[in-house]
């Protein structure tokens, strides 16, 4: 058995009884969190880009992409429902070094953050003062000519101070039920406007099936002139690897899901609260009796997870979809500061102004669902990393912790809003890599691990015997690990040299 473990004196609260038939459907809301947090920069920005540039010929990156990593999501979410922990308390019960995960976690998800939360405002606030440039119709809204310039750059550092302020605030409770509301309401809207862009642009089935035959076209001459300087060779996967990293959210938020049902007081995690590992003591003395009820609130998981899973691959082909036949056909690449412009143009085709108005506001929505969703699950995350790996901050309590590296990520907002509000595309893209492909190869071996592994180590024999994942699991989680493991290696490097030669212009 692992050294992480914990044996409390607290009595375990009771598990209530999972509900049965429709009455699941009322307790769908993790999911909903969990969507709206990773429909983002994934949708908005990568997903109608990619189309753009590749057309519908890549659908089946999203198909591939959100499908695998739900296991991922579902799985870990079920083994918290099973024992009350989250998953960076199960990382920390792996064989082998003493909290090997989690130290790797820390190191890389420390990084990624920092990046990922600067990214999504920079983006947001591009889109606000996009936006707001059009409601006020300052003249040359189509191009960011040089004496529009100055006013452009102060618009959007004061919009990236309210994006990160709105985000800050609205995560700085820690609670779950005015995070669910906010984000219920912001993917309940993504949604609408996905399903109808859908219907209006659908290029037919025949197009759409040939998206599913795993095809990597070349990138087209005329996107390889607006993206690449000379003596560059267009890749195609510097576009579909960032795709594949947010679609369905990254490394994070598969952990940010086990939070959202510990939040949602989802089986074992009843009453417990965030930041706290498994309660050793009761789970090796759990009843079979326990253990059905535990078991019908994994049956809630599936349910919650399969709603995520169809909402991230209906609404992210549709806004691929959209791109591919709008900015396909105009051939024009949503990049630098022209991104919210360039990209408003998907229902300014059909609706003018309005349009761009429409589709602009929609965008800001999803990245402020993006990044209230980051805010409140990073610093989770971390302060749960920190509690394992460097235990004197325990002294802290955890909500001091979580408001430590809120305050934390907006100072960084901040920096990446001033040092790096130009290319907020290319920062998306490389944060994408860093948070979404590189370490879930590992996540779905560690959670593989976990349901087989770690779990039968915790829990009563009898306890195990009703618990017992199916086998279906272990296929999907070995599938997930080897997918990524593969582009881990080949892909992932190169990827990450041309997105960092692009920000920082050296090569």
């Amino acid at each position: 058995m692992s050294n992480h473990e914990t044996v409390t004196s607290e009595p375990v609260a009771e598990i209530s009884q999972p509900p049965k038939g429709l009455g699941i459907l009322l307790l769908v809301g993790p999911s909903l969190v969990w969507a709206s947090e990773y429909i983002g920069s994934g949708e908005v920005v990568l997903a109608p880009r990619t189309g753009g540039i590749l057309g519908v010929s890549v659908l089946w990156v999203v198909v591939l992409a959100v499908f695998l990593k739900c296991w991922i999501g579902l799985c870990g979410a079920r083994y918290t429902a099973c024992t009350g922990e989250g998953m960076i308390d199960m990382i920390a019960r792996m064989p082998g070094p003493r909290y090997w995960g989690v130290w790797i976690v820390l190191v890389v998800q420390f990084i990624a953050a920092a990046f990922s939360i600067g990214a999504i405002a920079n983006a947001a606030a591009g889109f606000l003062s996009d936006l707001i440039r059009l409601a006020v119709r300052m003249p040359d809204f189509g191009t960011y000519a040089a004496a529009d310039g100055r006013v452009v750059d102060i618009l959007k550092t004061a919009c990236g101070v309210f994006v990160a302020v709105f985000g800050l605030s609205v995560s700085w409770t820690g609670k779950f039920g005015v995070l669910k509301m906010v984000m219920s309401a912001i993917v309940l809207v993504k949604i609408l406007a996905a399903l109808y862009i859908a219907a209006r642009l659908f290029p037919g089935w025949a197009e759409v099936a040939r998206g599913l035959l795993f095809r990597v076209p070349d990138v087209p001459d005329w996107a390889a002139k607006q993206i690449y300087t000379a003596g560059q060779t267009p890749n195609p996967w510097r576009e579909i690897i960032p795709l594949i990293g947010w679609s369905a959210g990254g490394f994070a938020s598969q952990v940010w899901y086990t939070y959202w049902v510990i939040g949602a007081g989802f089986g074992a995690t009843a009453g417990r609260g965030y930041g706290r590992p498994a309660d050793a003591g009761w789970l090796r003395t759990m009843t079979a009796e326990t253990a059905q009820r535990i078991k019908g609130w994994c049956k809630v998981v599936y349910t919650d997870a399969t709603n995520a899973v169809i909402i991230g691959i209906v609404v992210t082909s549709a806004f691929l979809i959209t791109g591919a036949v709008v900015l396909g056909q105009l051939q024009m690449v949503p990049q630098n500061k022209e991104m919210g412009r360039t990209l408003s143009n998907l229902f300014g085709q059909m609706w003018g102004e309005t349009g761009r108005a429409i589709y602009l506001l929609a965008g800001i929505s999803a990245l402020m669902g993006t990044l209230t969703g980051q805010l409140a699950g990073w610093p989770r995350l971390l302060a749960d990393s920190f509690r394992i790996c460097v235990p004197a901050t325990q002294r802290f309590a955890w909500k001091t912790q979580f408001r430590f590296f809120l305050v934390f990520f907006f100072v960084t907002t901040m920096l990446t809003v001033l040092a790096l509000g130009n290319k907020p595309d290319k920062v998306i893209q490389f944060a994408a890599v860093l948070d979404g492909v590189l370490l879930t190869s590992l996540q779905a071996l560690w959670v593989l691990i976990g349901l087989y592994w770690v779990l039968p180590r915790m829990v009563s024999k009898e306890a195990w015997t009703v618990l017992r994942p199916t086998w279906m699991f272990a296929p999907f989680l070995a599938a997930t690990t080897i997918v990524f493991a593969i582009l881990t290696v080949i892909q992932v490097p190169k990827v990450l040299q041309d997105l960092l030669a692009a920000m920082t212009g050296v090569r």
